[in-house]
């Protein structure tokens, strides 16, 4: 099968993000200017750069409360930071509450019944109970083509982890079972692994 996005798939579902996948979850913090925290989910996320560390996220929708897009970006305008909490199986439940189209204002740590915990490098509130977060402020905003899509970019200021997913001196992702994005309303978790050598590497 091909088919050109323009002329459509003929599918009953569109097969774009199935075929981009699995893709990790920013479950994006953010604070505005009037001090209200925000807290939403976006699979449109990775890591970007090592050297300074660098992430980004994209938006793709819109709210009509908040011209033109997310309550998440409008609040990174405001205050040009964010942080980036990491979603383990332990807390889909929640993450899922947090998508909801919720008016602005709302706090939905206090919707989904998360406890915060604050940051230690940016005017922001995390997720107590991620086994990860980056703090992040923000280098740029990029629009993209499309009515509603931009991508924020940050630099990490600050990383948290939590004690008992460091195990033998490394993240131990298999510990935190983080949860995926695949297509359609799916998700998968990662359960296992395996190690691969680059070629000349000892």
């Amino acid at each position: 099968m091909f088919y050109r996005p323009e002329d459509g798939h003929g599918l009953p579902h569109n097969p774009f993000n199935a075929i981009v996948t699995p893709r990790p979850i920013g479950w994006i913090s953010t604070r505005g200017a009037n001090g209200h925290d925000n807290l939403a989910p976006y699979s449109f996320f990775n890591a970007v750069a090592y050297v300074p560390p660098q992430v980004m996220f994209a938006s793709t929708g819109s709210k009509p409360d908040r011209d033109g897009t997310k309550d998440s970006v409008a609040q990174i305008r405001e205050t040009g930071v964010f942080c980036v909490n990491i979603v383990s199986e332990a807390l889909k439940d929640a993450m899922n509450r947090t998508s909801g189209p919720w008016e602005a204002g709302l706090d939905e740590f206090a919707d989904a019944e998360l406890e915060k915990a604050p940051c230690e490098t940016i005017d922001c509130a995390r997720v107590a109970e991620a086994p990860a977060a980056l703090e992040c402020k923000l280098t740029q905003i990029v629009t993209l083509p499309g009515a509603a899509n931009v991508v924020v970019f940050g630099e990490v200021t600050g990383v948290h982890m939590r004690d008992e997913y460091i195990v033998g001196g490394k993240f131990d992702v298999l510990r935190v079972r983080p949860l995926t994005r695949l297509g359609y309303m799916d998700y998968s978790v990662i359960r296992e692994s395996f190690s691969m050598k680059r070629p000349g590497e000892g």
